[in-house]
């Protein structure tokens, strides 16, 4: 006869196989979806939120308890922000196009987690650029945190919200560029490409010349179609800051939230070279 002890052991280790299993499909099914949906709505600012789009993180993959939020939270790889405070600075109209387009800028980030070096692209995205140098030079981006990780069917570190909930703008909107890059090869964005988020809705063809001042940095390749301005590239040693904030994870251990590392952009600027 099975001693009390002995049924107990065994209703555990068939409730952890039940467990395990749960969470296996739950994965499978995730993974799936996300690369549909990714595919097809991307990274985005939907209805003033940053978002994939209603839904598509949310479902009973993500119920179980176990499965639902990292059993711990990582080290955070990242040091202390700098003193000072986000502006709240707002303005009415794209500003003139001022930039050189033949010339070379870069974009540096002075993040807590270490400096994050772009080259831009002004002769392909000119009004992207052009608005950067322009907000940059008035301090928009210092002290914003990068708000939003993604981990799982894109590969993606967003920032440039000085809200840090997915909502903030510059108060105007910048046209889409550069969306046939040959880089694009695939509907992929590689790893190491810089591109800004919008308010564009694949599904209902609506939303284009939508970007604000939210970008996402690419540190590895993630499939998307090209709907969102590819403006510049991601130095090797930014790219190496890049994988040790991923590294780190997301808050909700369902591969979209805020990241466990405090990424605090403490000193942003644009250079002409």
């Amino acid at each position: 006869m099975v001693s009390q002890e002995q049924r107990r052991r065994q209703l555990a280790r068939e409730k952890k196989a039940r467990q395990q299993e749960r969470r296996e499909a739950a994965r499978r099914r995730s993974r799936a979806r996300n690369a549909v949906i990714a595919g097809a709505l991307a990274v985005v600012v939907a209805g003033g939120a940053v978002s994939y789009a209603a839904g598509a993180f949310d479902g009973d993959d993500t119920k179980d308890d176990a499965s639902a939020a990292p059993s711990s939270t990582p080290k955070d790889p990242c040091k202390k922000a700098a003193p000072g405070a986000v502006k709240p600075l707002s303005f009415k109209k794209e500003p003139a196009l001022t930039i050189d387009k033949s010339a070379d800028y870069t974009m540096d980030l002075r993040t807590t987690c270490g400096d994050i070096a772009l080259d831009l692209d002004a002769a392909k995205a000119p009004h992207t650029v052009n608005s950067f140098n322009f907000l940059l030079n008035k301090g928009y981006l210092d002290h914003t945190k990068c708000h939003r990780l993604t981990t799982g069917g894109i590969y993606v570190l967003q920032c440039g919200d000085p809200k840090a909930d997915g909502k903030g703008t510059p108060g105007y909107q910048i046209p889409d560029e550069n969306l046939k890059d040959k880089r694009l090869k695939g509907n992929v964005y590689p790893a190491g490409t810089v591109a800004m988020a919008n308010q564009y809705n694949a599904k209902e063809k609506q939303g284009r010349n939508t970007g604000g001042s939210q970008f996402f940095l690419v540190y590895q390749d993630s499939q998307l179609p090209p709907d969102y301005t590819p403006f510049g590239t991601i130095s090797d040693s930014g790219m190496k800051v890049l994988k040790k904030i991923a590294a780190a994870g997301e808050s909700t251990g369902r591969g979209d939230g805020a990241p466990n590392a405090t990424v605090v952009i403490d000193k942003a600027t644009v250079t002409k070279s």
